[in-house]
């Protein structure tokens, strides 16, 4: 069983920054690829980033691109996502995931294949 723990959303202006945190507590933190996800009101949970295994590969949504970054230590049990220049259609509920996936690039992106998921955490970017 993964557990994990989002940190770090809160109100930001456009063009802002904020950097969330997810802590898991599992023991072989290593052997999980972690995925982002987000949820807008009224709209569907969708694909963000997500980082591999091995951290050797990342993969983002294009409407991120450039602004957000993804980073996990696995000393720490810890991921990160890095937030800038952030726009007011980032706002969100902001989902950690985790599998046990060797899977990289666009296989991290499927969002029914993450059997492990945060509570979510709270991002509102005012315009």
């Amino acid at each position: 069983q993964v557990q994990l723990v989002e940190s770090g959303g809160g109100l930001v202006q456009a063009g802002g920054s904020l950097r969330l945190s997810c802590a898991a507590s599992v023991r072989t933190f290593s052997s999980y690829a972690l995925g982002w996800f987000r949820q807008a009101p009224g709209k569907e949970r969708e694909f963000v980033g997500a980082i591999s295994r091995t951290a050797g590969n990342t993969y983002y949504a294009e409407s991120v691109k450039g602004r957000f970054t993804i980073a996990r230590d696995n000393a720490k049990n810890t991921v990160y996502l890095q937030m800038n220049s952030l726009k007011a259609e980032d706002t969100g509920v902001y989902y950690c995931a985790a599998k046990n996936s060797f899977g990289t690039g666009i296989a991290l992106a499927a969002l029914r294949t993450y059997p492990y998921w945060g509570q979510g955490t709270q991002v509102s970017v005012s315009s």
